[in-house]
């Protein structure tokens, strides 16, 4: 993790959905190392279509048990994305304890690469449903709180680098990815008045759980039965033109920190890439 030399969110409250590891636990720990208390929110729901096992609710605490290290304060908030009523009763539910809202990083999200016209009907919808549905019904009960406040706010939506780089057998997590851009966009312009900022932020291939898996190794060496992370990364450093396979979740949660924070006061509305060269023509 990055050692923070001027403290950023000291007084501030921030949600994090994703949060029982990989981007959205490091982002938790970045943030409550400047000074934030942490709404850490996961599911312990079950997602059929997918090859991994999800954040489990002894991952959420401990990440709520890292950040209280720190000496910030942090409560597990274990709802699913696709249940706008248990949201809202949730978030509420953290927010009255932590007392505030003035961050939200939507974060959370699936993968589970297939031939677009190949996978089912509940596969695509599923996909839907989490990464595109389940940031508007995040949003949706999390920013009535940070408006209440008065005091302007930041959101930050993970997105990603497939948005600018088509690659084949993830038409469903594309369309996603674009749609939240446009929801980004849209809430941008409608919050901009309220000093609420919103932006996206787009990562090549990050190093966690949901990049790990055989499937993705295969959606980047189809030419090989059975690829290993060896193989793929072979490919992935030709992907990303700096010559790197793969972000660690620092690099994510640098540019995320940035744009949730002061510094970025005026910056919505915008496309944050970081994809070590990636998107370059």
């Amino acid at each position: 993790m990055g050692t923070a030399r001027h403290p950023r969110f000291v007084g501030k409250v921030a949600l994090v959905t994703g949060a029982a590891r990989g981007q959205g636990r490091h982002h938790c720990l970045r943030l409550a190392e400047e000074g934030a208390d942490i709404l850490a929110l996961d599911t312990s729901a079950a997602v059929d279509t997918i090859t991994y096992p999800l954040g489990s609710p002894e991952e959420l605490a401990d990440t709520v048990a890292e950040v209280r290290k720190l000496g910030r304060r942090a409560v597990a908030l274990d709802a699913d994305l696709r249940d706008l009523s248990g949201l809202t009763t949730t978030i509420a539910r953290g927010v009255d304890e932590l007392g505030r809202l003035d961050v939200v990083l939507a974060n959370a999200g699936i993968s589970n690469p297939a031939p677009t016209l190949d996978m089912s009907e509940h596969q695509w919808q599923t996909m839907i449903d989490i990464n595109l549905t389940g940031v508007w019904k995040t949003l949706k009960a999390a920013v009535p709180h940070i408006r209440v406040g008065g005091r302007g706010g930041s959101i930050v939506i993970t997105s990603s680098l497939a948005t600018f780089h088509t690659e084949e057998s993830i038409g469903h997590y594309t369309a996603a990815k674009l749609g939240v851009v446009g929801l980004m966009r849209v809430l941008a312009k409608e919050l901009a008045p309220e000093r609420i900022r919103v932006n996206t932020v787009h990562p090549t291939t990050v190093a966690t759980p949901m990049i790990l898996k055989p499937d993705t190794y295969k959606l980047f060496r189809p030419d090989l039965e059975n690829p290993t992370r060896a193989d793929f990364e072979e490919v992935a450093s030709s992907l990303n033109r700096m010559g790197i396979a793969m972000l660690d979740v620092d690099d994510v949660s640098g540019p995320v920190l940035h744009l949730a924070s002061d510094e970025a006061r005026f910056v919505t509305g915008t496309t944050y890439v970081v994809d070590a060269g990636a998107s370059l023509s």
